[in-house]
């Protein structure tokens, strides 16, 4: 089959969750058979030169890229917030370049699916309905409304909190407008399915998780230090900032006076300026943005996750577990990845029960070594990458023979 995926960010390199689910995806299928390229929007957050990505990949798939400024601009979201019913989130990814780029390509090769990666890229729906006859699948990686929902409720400061309330339900609309005009819907985990059809979807359903390519997850144990205490991810994404916060006030700072010899070592990229300062006055080993960070997951014993807010699958918790981490990590951490608290995993929703969990591992290398080859397993037995774009073309398949 021929399949264009679309992004609104360049998914490589794939360095946060977006970019790994949609980069992994697109390669496994087009080593399943496929053809496949890609249409993305180059923003200026993650702008990448085309003559940079590496021939190993250009090889295999096709990009097509088009500069969208989609930098927040304080006097735009305003007048977002009081003259439009639209969120700003989605806003900012509507351009007339990147539909005039989309009806180039579609003009230009007979594709079987258009598969949109995420919410946003909605609104060029109509435009390949009235331009194609393929099909169209959104790929939902989380329930978008649900993060902002989630992040209003541990919201403190009274306005940001209405804001919060006000975007999460104009997503939820936002997200209304669009249903079931897609043909299928390829959600990355099952609760997220389950979401969809509570709010009215009728359409075929295919549980896409993101997977890993078992040959770049190596576990090297000669290197691993313990504990190794430390944490990894995108430092602009807000429930990781939130997350943090929680956990360096409530969990690591009266941990590190029980035990003054720990590190907790904390590498991410984007960190805002205020974020940035607050990490490096806490006391803890602040990395920034690191080069490798499969070699920082891998010299490293237990991985710390600490969500109260966000939505779909955490990517980050995956590699950590294919590594063989023991990830300590919240009930919605783990959303998704159906994997068992003491044996895989380690799951905690409050403080107290937090701290037990990290005094317990970091102090006995026998229950870290039993989940973290647990964890392994868990990850190669459900998270194959090739298996999963195996499964989703046999889906795209099965459906076209209808």
């Amino acid at each position: 089959m021929r399949i264009l995926v679309l992004t609104n960010k360049m998914p490589y390199p794939p360095k946060d969750g977006g970019s790994i689910a949609s980069l992994a995806l697109a390669e496994a299928l087009n080593d399943c058979g496929n053809k496949v390229d890609i249409l993305s929007m180059n923003t200026s957050k993650h702008f990448v030169d085309q003559e940079e990505l590496p021939k190993e990949l250009t090889n295999k798939i096709n990009f097509y890229t088009v500069p969208v400024n989609t930098d927040i601009s304080l006097p735009a979201l305003i007048n977002n917030l009081v003259f439009s019913k639209e969120p700003y989130n989605a806003a900012r990814f509507i351009s007339e370049y990147f539909k005039n780029e989309l009806l180039t390509r579609i003009k230009a090769e007979d594709y079987d699916i258009i598969q949109l990666e995420g919410l946003y890229l909605c609104p060029y729906i109509d435009l390949i309905k009235e331009n194609s006859n393929c099909k169209i699948s959104l790929r939902s990686h989380n329930i978008e409304h649900e993060i902002w929902q989630r992040a209003a409720e541990n919201e403190s400061n009274f306005l940001k909190k209405r804001y919060k309330r006000i975007l999460a339900k104009r997503i939820k609309n936002f997200k209304l407008s669009f249903l079931n005009k897609y043909d299928y819907l390829i959600p990355i985990t099952e609760r997220d399915g389950i979401q969809y059809n509570n709010l009215g979807n009728e359409k075929p359903i295919h549980i896409t998780p993101t997977g890993i390519d078992e040959i770049n997850y190596v576990v090297d144990k000669s290197r691993v230090r313990f504990p190794g205490i430390f944490h990894i991810g995108a430092l602009d994404w807000i429930p990781n900032q939130e997350g943090l916060r929680w956990f360096i006030e409530n969990i690591w700072k009266p941990f590190k006076k029980k035990h003054p010899d720990f590190r907790f070592h904390l590498a991410g990229r984007n960190a805002p300026p205020a974020f940035e300062k607050y990490l490096m006055g806490t006391g803890i080993t602040y990395l920034g943005e690191i080069e490798d960070a499969n070699q920082f997951i891998n010299d490293n014993s237990i991985m710390i996750v600490p969500l109260l807010s966000g939505s779909g699958m955490r990517i980050k918790i995956i590699e950590g577990m294919a590594l063989g981490k023991t990830i300590i990590t919240t009930s919605i951490g783990t959303e998704g990845i159906n994997s068992n608290h003491n044996e895989n995993i380690l799951i905690a929703d409050d403080p107290d029960s937090f701290y037990e969990c990290l005094e317990k591992v970091s102090t006995d290398i026998e229950l870290h070594e039993k989940i973290s080859n647990n964890a392994i397993k868990f990850v190669h037995e459900n998270f194959n990458n090739i298996k999963i774009a195996d499964n989703l073309t046999k889906f795209y398949s099965d459906q076209k023979s209808k």
